[in-house]
């Protein structure tokens, strides 16, 4: 799947930049400067996008480059589309290139926003009540940080401050806390930002499907089980198909990741993980991907808290995942039964460094139980 999503990218922006060097072309400054031959005005019109994706992507890489390139394009070819219909309206023609110029500011502002939206964290809250008497738990959920992306490890701690701020009984890492391209530096750093939250239970990471590494220790300098040594030296519990009892009435269980089942390595279902299991008690499922809700509902567990869509990243695409049947959601907050299902956007991204469907945010979830 990855293959065709990267291959057709990678095409798009090929078609892309041919189609907008002809566009540029179309620029009185260019007629002006090259004359009126046709293929002197594509050429230049061709190494000016060439340059302005070298500068994208030596900024923020080819990922980024592409999909600055692929928003140009569509822009354009929206505003190209009403131009025409406007021209065919007022049957003249424009003197000036206005379609080109309106492509140009409009992507820059759009692009701009969705920097800003993917950089920026805010604070989503939720409040989930239960007929169980528990009394009440403030949880503090976030996931995909891939530390290094849009925030360093040493960055990372202004957000944790954020976070201690909430006053959270509890604070949980929902996978992709790192990725493939964060450095040791960048994972000690931020696990020591993790060290310094004080809660009444305690800190508690799952792992996510970049967890762990996909290509292997030597590529980023450290293994999952450095991760895991680096974490608890920190004071976070990592639970990898673990159940654990938060005082009295509170369950929490940290599932394996999805990946683990996609390579061979079977993780625990939902229903050996809640076997003895307190029904009387709440129960919270910490489970980095989106995709075991049916079974996490016949479970009757009472919470799952999960990421790895980064709410869908991109519009128009920002359900993709949810319509193709990859996730059961891409965002936010629903109701099966008697289960509640929250999925972050996560606090950060991989790679792309601009969210144009949603927003980052870290989650506060209020439990609040019947009077006993």
């Amino acid at each position: 799947m990855w293959a065709f999503i990267l291959g057709g990218l990678f095409l798009g922006t090929v078609l892309g930049i041919l189609y907008l060097a002809g566009r540029f072309a179309k620029f009185s400054w260019v007629r002006k400067t090259v004359g009126e031959r046709k293929v002197f005005r594509f050429l230049t019109g061709l190494v000016l996008v060439i340059v302005i994706a070298g500068i994208t992507g030596k900024a923020m890489g080819a990922i980024n480059a592409e999909i600055c390139i692929l928003h140009l394009l569509v822009i354009w070819l929206i505003c190209d589309g009403i131009s025409k219909l406007v021209e065919k309206k007022r049957k003249k023609s424009f003197t000036r290139y206005y379609a080109g110029i309106a492509a140009i500011l409009i992507t820059i502002v759009y692009l701009t926003c969705g920097w800003y939206l993917a950089h920026h964290v805010w604070r989503t809250e939720y409040v989930l009540e239960t007929e169980k008497q528990v009394g009440s738990l403030r949880i503090v959920q976030f996931a995909d940080s891939h530390v290094g992306n849009t925030f360093s490890g040493e960055e990372f701690l202004e957000l944790v401050k954020d976070m201690q701020a909430e006053n959270p009984d509890i604070v949980v890492v929902t996978g992709d806390y790192v990725d493939d391209d964060t450095t040791r530096e960048d994972m000690v750093a931020a696990c020591a930002a993790l060290g310094t939250l004080e809660t009444a239970y305690g800190v508690y990471y799952a792992f996510g499907n970049h967890d762990k590494g996909y290509y292997g220790a030597e590529y980023r300098g450290y293994s999952g089980m450095d991760l895991i040594a680096e974490l608890e030296k920190n004071n976070v519990i990592v639970l990898q198909d673990e159940v654990v009892l938060l005082g009295e009435d509170f369950y929490l269980i940290g599932r394996q990741d999805r990946s683990e089942d996609m390579m061979g390595r079977p993780r625990a279902s939902m229903e050996e993980l809640t076997a003895d299991l307190d029904p009387a008690r709440y129960s919270i499922v910490l489970d980095h991907q989106p995709h075991d809700f049916d079974a996490q509902e016949e479970a009757g567990v009472d919470l799952v808290l999960c990421g790895h869509t980064h709410g869908g990243q991109l519009f128009p695409f920002h359900r993709m995942g949810q319509w193709t049947g990859t996730d059961d959601k891409s965002y936010g907050l629903e109701t099966r039964g008697s289960t509640s299902f929250i999925v972050t956007s996560g606090i950060s991204d991989w790679a792309i460094q601009f969210k144009t469907g949603c927003k980052s945010e870290y989650v506060v979830v209020d439990v609040q139980g019947a009077a006993r």
